[in-house]
């Protein structure tokens, strides 16, 4: 069975994350996986088993039909049982993949555009509406994006399946208790700086913090990890500030598992969320977690229980969250110990795996039958 995971692009994500977990995981002979981005892949591509291979079709701004060429000649090339796309930006493809003669055709929804992070766009509504002729399953990561498909968008409850993103517990885990006795609490995110993801929120959270030593009078430190369009809004904003001396974004890094072990408190703005991977990681690596209170978050994150679930884009509510964590070093423990608790006994990568590998079996079955 060769399965072919259509991607927008193929770099450092939540979405590209998660495909890499389900290839890696499923690198076991069975089954042989390959990846098209439309646009391009870069170096994360790395992060993939050794054999597998990914494709560019470097695919123009706008409808791009000699890229959708270039497709649907490497769909015929390539013979795939299963198209796997995902997120609205490659739907179209499950067009090209049945044209092509693709005999499965999957569809993934990882959570919400930037240009629609309400899903209330009444054209990406419409298009999953015709579209949806072409794909056999829908699988989407969180409960809430699947009552959004069945009730808000209108395609049938039976061809939708829910499948939670899983996290490696192995590779993600706490680490050791810190020798030091005084050192600052490193409250920390790992995100895309785009504005669905709202990094700014976080920066002017930390700025208020460090601004009213009412708040909270313990020392702390930003860790934000990660790129994108506002990289540099929230560095400036942090030097206007003159807070760049206990403030660290590196930009993107290959080593998440182990920064994460370097943070006491960790924190996720976005405005709207799927399943977020790295929440996911953040609480395997037994980290109190605080985040939006918006899509899949409240499925991950039980209030007061592992976490805090706070107003989306309210700087106000994100520092007192921050605060009260970093006045209680107890509390950053109980819910860190819960947090980890709760992704081992419910989101394992195994499971996640597992379900893929049940669907993609059981969906060829029945072309087979």
């Amino acid at each position: 069975m060769l399965v072919a995971h259509i991607v927008f692009r193929f770099d450092y994500g939540g979405l590209e994350n998660g495909v890499v977990n389900v290839i890696n995981g499923l690198a076991d002979g069975e089954q042989r996986h390959t990846v098209i981005a439309l646009t391009e892949a870069t170096e994360f591509s790395g992060r993939l088993c050794g054999g597998v291979a990914v494709h560019s079709l470097g695919k123009r701004p706008g409808k791009d039909f000699a890229a959708y060429l270039r497709l649907f000649r490497l769909l015929r090339r390539l013979k795939p049982d299963i198209v796997h796309t995902r997120n609205i930006g490659t739907m179209d493809c499950a067009v090209v993949a049945y044209l092509a003669g693709v005999p499965i055709r999957i569809h993934g929804e990882h959570g919400w555009d930037v240009a629609d992070p309400d899903g209330t766009n009444r054209k990406y509504r419409f298009v999953r509406r015709i579209l949806h002729r072409f794909v056999h399953r829908f699988v989407t990561v969180s409960d809430d994006l699947r009552r959004w498909l069945v009730g808000v968008v209108g395609i049938p409850e039976a061809k939708i399946q829910h499948i939670c993103n899983g996290v490696d517990t192995q590779r993600f885990k706490p680490g050791g208790a810190s020798d030091s006795t005084d050192a600052a609490v490193v409250v920390g995110s790992v995100t895309r700086f785009s504005a669905i993801k709202d990094p700014l929120n976080l920066v002017e959270a930390f700025v208020s913090l460090q601004e009213n030593p009412a708040l909270s009078d313990t020392p702390s430190r930003l860790l934000m990890i990660g790129d994108g369009e506002l990289h540099e809004d929230a560095v400036t904003s942090l030097r206007d500030a003159g807070l760049l001396h206990v403030s660290s974004l590196p930009g993107s890094r290959d080593d998440i598992p182990q920064q994460l072990r370097t943070m006491d408190i960790f924190v996720l703005g976005s405005l709207r969320e799927g399943i977020s991977n790295t929440l996911l990681e953040a609480m395997a690596s037994g980290l109190p977690v605080i985040a939006c209170d918006t899509g899949g978050n409240s499925e991950l994150i039980e209030n007061d229980f592992n976490g805090v679930l706070v107003s989306p884009g309210n700087r106000a509510e994100l520092a007192y969250a921050i605060a009260e964590y970093l006045r209680n070093p107890d509390l950053r423990v109980r819910h860190g110990t819960a947090s980890r608790d709760r992704v081992v006994s419910l989101f394992s990568i195994t499971s996640m795996v597992n379900n893929y590998r049940l669907l993609y079996e059981e969906l060829l079955g029945h072309r087979v039958n």
